[in-house]
């Protein structure tokens, strides 16, 4: 039994609350039980020197822990005057994600960034984070279009990422910490609201996974992120 009390493919409550700033062009604040993210989307009318006169334009991403996001105080990386190597990480797997399922040549030479601060961490952080992070950079894309900035919609499809592993044994859906942290096999799987793979990483924490065992996976991940895109529609119906 998991210790959520639930089933091998039941994800954890999911609610998605559209507009919780005042400034961002677009913000959300995600839920995934435990887990919740502040997400918010920031337009520039510039983009980076090396898509200077390109046309195209650019969908980057940062990401940061609060420090008491977790069960014991963590320094704040600006404190320590570096980011970590985990932070990094995400924050380029949650741009790469997000820029999969956007036309840059239809958001003209303009820059949106996404900022994902992490409230509170119960497994499962960056795929939240990509799931409302497409939320909020739809929010702001929705605005270029309401005021005719841009003439064709540059998102392509939704995108949205859930946790799959193997935890004592058996394949789950959606792992929270105490699964993600004795998972023998733990994965990540960023899809498109058609079930096109953009990226996906799974490794093994302790036995190897077999071939039948990785499908078991897919089939929950997919599962998992009609869901999520089903909450992202009603978030920005």
């Amino acid at each position: 039994m998991r210790p959520s009390g639930r089933a091998l493919d039941q994800m954890r409550d999911i609610s998605i609350e559209t507009d919780v700033t005042m400034h961002a062009e677009g913000s959300c604040m995600i839920r995934c039980g435990n887990t919740h993210v502040l997400c918010t989307a920031s337009l520039e009318e510039r983009v980076p020197p090396f898509l200077r006169n390109t046309g195209q334009g650019w969908v980057t991403a940062e990401y940061g822990m609060l420090p008491r996001a977790t069960t014991s105080r963590m320094r704040r990386e600006s404190a320590a005057g570096k980011q970590s190597g985990r932070t990094q990480e995400i924050q380029r797997l949650i741009g790469r994600s997000l820029r999969a399922g956007i036309d840059r040549q239809a958001m003209g030479e303009r820059q949106i960034t996404v900022d994902c601060d992490v409230i509170q961490a119960d497994g499962g952080t960056r795929c939240a984070s990509i799931t409302g992070g497409w939320v909020a950079l739809r929010l702001a894309v929705n605005k270029l279009l309401k005021a005719g900035d841009i003439t064709t919609d540059p998102i392509l499809d939704h995108v949205a990422a859930v946790s799959c592993g193997i935890y004592a044994g058996q394949s789950v859906l959606d792992l929270d910490y105490p699964e993600d942290s004795e998972a023998g096999t733990d994965g990540n799987f960023v899809m498109t609201g058609a079930g096109q793979m953009i990226e996906l990483q799974a490794s093994a924490e302790g036995a190897t996974f077999s071939k039948d065992q990785f499908a078991e996976l897919m089939a929950l991940a997919e599962k998992g992120v009609g869901e999520l895109v089903a909450a992202q529609k009603a978030a920005t119906a």
